[in-house]
């Protein structure tokens, strides 16, 4: 068992137009810093395409046909609102994204691999059950989420999310399904303004932890957020697979919000993380990319991501 990487070059095709931050040259700077010796044994896989079934346990049969009926025609864009773009080559890139993270699912759930990163475009966990936004379609975190309860039988399912912004859609879709658990660190008084501290969960459905925190957090807050409060109820839920929204944007040189994080914070979740896998789920773990805006800092930030997955 080893380390998976799944992409596909349709995700560099999805075209949000000039002056987009959710561009494919996020994707492209990853991929490039994926060329180094370091990753030089790293297994690599094409992501496949979502199925209907897939999607429909986290979204209706009339939002995924809103989201795909909508992709235009060539040389076209759709605006699903100010910040969600779809061009004609969309599609493909939805599918896959989503696709992939239940083909690493999958491939954790069954022991042919022990971690796997999705290296994948548009991001997900805006995505509500309804409602696209925030530049994602699909809630490939909470599509992974359900596809290992109802595809695999596992009882309590884990997402993590250190994206700087809240992932509503990932926490609205699960927010009343049996053996779920959401926890995210995030910006306070940003995009999507949702996440607040008394927002835990419905009776019977998922365990919800959100740990917002204001502009200007940087290492120390942020360590304390996970030491104090997010890895002992992660550790008390013990999941049966734990699956990461990495997002790379509390970097400190991102644009889209004001967290003053550096690589090694993020090398360190990624540790504190991979822990608890070890102890409580055999170390299955699913990372997905989410939002990360100045290339440079995301690709690093994500090769240090991966070098902790593959050392687990």
């Amino acid at each position: 068992m080893t380390t998976l990487l799944l992409s596909h070059p349709a995700c560099l095709r999805h075209d949000t137009g000039e002056f987009h931050p959710e561009t494919a040259e996020r994707l492209a700077a990853i991929l490039h810093m994926l060329e180094h010796e370091d990753f030089i044994y790293l297994a690599r896989g094409d992501a496949p395409p979502a199925t209907r079934e897939q999607l429909l346990r986290a979204h209706s049969q009339a939002h995924i046909d809103r989201i795909l009926g909508s992709v235009p025609a060539e040389g076209c864009y759709i605006e699903l609102d100010s910040d969600t773009i779809l061009s004609s080559t969309s599609g493909e890139a939805i599918l896959r994204s989503a696709g992939a993270a239940c083909y690493a699912i999958d491939e954790v759930m069954t022991g042919r691999i022990r971690n796997v990163f999705c290296a994948v475009r548009p991001p997900g966990h805006h995505a509500e059950r309804e409602q696209a936004g925030g530049f994602c379609l699909f809630s490939n975190a909470a599509i992974a989420a359900l596809h290992a309860r109802d595809g695999h039988g596992a009882q309590r399912v884990a997402v993590v999310d250190f994206d700087v912004h809240h992932g509503n859609g990932t926490q609205n879709i699960l927010w009343n399904e049996a053996g779920m658990f959401y926890a995210s660190t995030h910006q306070s008084e940003t995009f999507p303004y949702t996440g607040f501290s008394h927002e835990t969960g419905s009776e019977g459905g998922a365990r919800i932890v959100n740990v917002p925190m204001p502009p200007g957090t940087g290492s120390e807050a942020f360590r304390e957020a996970y030491t104090n409060t997010i890895l002992p109820a992660l550790r008390d839920f013990a999941p049966d697979v734990l699956i990461i929204s990495a997002g790379f944007d509390a970097h400190a040189a991102d644009p889209m919000a004001h967290f003053r994080l550096q690589v090694s914070d993020f090398t360190w979740v990624t540790n504190q993380l991979l822990d608890v896998a070890r102890t409580c789920c055999q170390r299955r773990v699913v990372s997905l990319l989410e939002g990360g805006y100045d290339p440079r800092a995301l690709a690093a930030c994500v090769a240090a991501h991966l070098r902790a997955l593959m050392e687990a």
